[in-house]
């Protein structure tokens, strides 16, 4: 039965979440967009409830970058300016300040007290790192073992949270981030690192703007007067203003004869058109939604409860995650047993930079990685389902060793994984994810019904087992380790 699960049906709702956009938590494109999930689980079927939490909405009134009069076209660096993790207010941040080039070096070796930092951004992670993890990879066209594929870097793992942390503790003032690693934009919309507080203000700028700078900062010292040798100074403004907000997270729940529960989970807020992220994943979920909604009003009766989640608050610090895992996972009295998270993130196409500089579309799946700590049974059983539904250019990646740890793993399903759910989570890493330039276009249209049927069989195949057979280290081991040190 895959009534539900067709192209154009799916398609149409992610068409109808970008047109909402941008759904940044607290907006009025994020309650919208929680609206209409909450409206389509409950045509659906589902018992459907919206989640509210408290979370932060971060915007920048003014910026600029200056140097001997001259004017740098720049974005801000999102969340940064705070004096506090949990602040709200007004700040105005007005700095005439030398300016230090680090490049890409470690802060420590630069003087940069009472200065602006100026450093090339890195994006640490490239889809070679995955290698040591992968259990399976399906790659029947051979395109992810190409060496510029290997070597292609996604854009959510980047030393920003370090500079800015060894940046505070020697006392620079500001940080200018030249995007290195990044097309000819500057408006690259950056998470909020909840571990690391951006007191510095800072923006970004573009490679090419980057290297005009370093030419204004070396032609500004030999002008400098007599005796005079220090950097150059610049001006760096960052107005801010950030307003405590609820955040909108929409449970829609199938009940099934058991406690046992197996989720289903994207995030449907973005800070740009977000049709990758996450218009797609949230599509996914509603279709299956609708999928097994109309399976159960045709008389199916499942053991398994199914919650389909949509969450709020990935680009503000995952409030709403922490929140439901300590309620629905951790805590003595959750109403359910999770015994499964299944989670779908990023169904989109392979960018580059182009010869022009920009973002250059590549009419191939981007390389995504599945993230697993299920018992060896169901792992070659994942791996049967992504060889039939044709998941191309996908790997299962080992991650029961990063169950115990703070960090868990770079996907939405971390918060209830590293509380000890058995997770199967989906998600890749286009070089666009955090731009403007993540546009419908993007989407990898004919992947949308593999993922989708891909996780329909997910959770039948979980449906047919004991749920505390289904991770690696069995529930009576597993309820023992230490959870919830995020």
């Amino acid at each position: 039965m895959r009534m539900n699960l067709q192209t154009p049906e799916i398609f149409r709702t992610i068409e109808d979440l970008v047109a909402m956009a941008p759904r940044a938590t607290g907006t009025p494109g994020g309650v919208r967009a929680a609206e209409y999930v909450a409206e389509r689980f409950t045509a659906a079927g589902l018992d459907t409830e919206t989640l509210e939490v408290d979370s932060y909405a971060w915007r920048s009134t003014a910026h600029e970058l200056a140097v001997g009069g001259q004017r740098f076209e720049c974005s801000p660096i999102l969340h940064s300016g705070l004096a506090s993790h949990d602040w709200t207010g007004a700040a105005e941040h007005r700095l005439d300040a030398p300016i230090v080039d680090i490049g890409a070096d470690p802060v420590r070796k630069h003087d940069v007290r009472g200065r602006i930092v100026l450093f090339d951004l890195a994006f640490t992670m490239t889809t070679a790192h995955t290698l040591p993890l992968t259990r399976y990879l399906y790659d029947p066209d051979r395109l992810v073992r190409r060496r510029e594929v290997l070597g292609s870097r996604n854009p959510y793992v980047t030393t920003l949270a370090r500079v800015m942390r060894e940046a505070m503790r020697a006392g620079a003032v500001g940080l200018i981030g030249v995007l290195r690693d990044y097309p000819e934009s500057h408006r690259y919309h950056n998470e909020y690192y909840r571990r690391t507080l951006f007191a510095l203000p800072g923006v970004w700028i573009t490679r090419a703007t980057g290297e005009e700078l370093r030419r204004s900062l070396a032609g500004a010292r030999p002008a400098r007067a007599a005796g005079s040798a220090g950097p150059a100074t610049g001006r760096l403004v960052l107005d801010i203003r950030r307003e405590r907000v609820v955040s909108r997270t929409v449970l829609g729940v199938l009940p099934g004869r058991t406690r046992d529960a197996v989720m289903v989970q994207s995030h449907h807020d973005s800070v740009s058109p977000g049709a990758v992220e996450d218009a797609s994943g949230t599509a996914e979920v509603i279709a299956l939604a609708e999928h097994f909604g109309a399976r159960a009003r045709a008389g199916e009766q499942r053991d398994k409860t199914l919650l389909f989640i949509t969450f709020d608050t990935h680009f503000t610090g995952y409030h709403a995650h922490m929140d439901f895992a300590r309620r629905n996972v951790l805590a003595p009295d959750a109403p359910w047993n999770i015994v499964l998270n299944t989670t779908i993130e990023h169904v989109g196409l392979r960018a580059v930079r182009g010869s022009d500089g920009g973002f250059e579309s590549v009419p191939e799946t981007e390389p995504r990685g599945i993230f697993l700590n299920v018992n060896p049974a169901f792992t070659r059983r994942i791996a049967q389902l992504v060889r039939r539904h044709r998941l191309v250019s996908t790997s299962l990646l080992g991650a029961a060793a990063l169950e115990a740890s703070a960090n868990g793993i770079p996907t939405d399903a971390s918060f209830t994984f590293v509380a000890g759910v058995p997770t199967v989570s989906l998600v890749s890493g286009p070089l666009y994810l955090y731009d403007d330039a993540d546009t419908i276009d993007r989407i990898d249209t004919d992947q949308l019904v593999p993922v989708a049927r891909f996780f329909a069989d997910v959770i039948d195949d979980a449906e047919a087992r004991r749920g505390s057979t289904l991770g690696l280290v069995p529930t009576r081991i597993r309820r023992r380790l230490p959870r919830g040190r995020w």
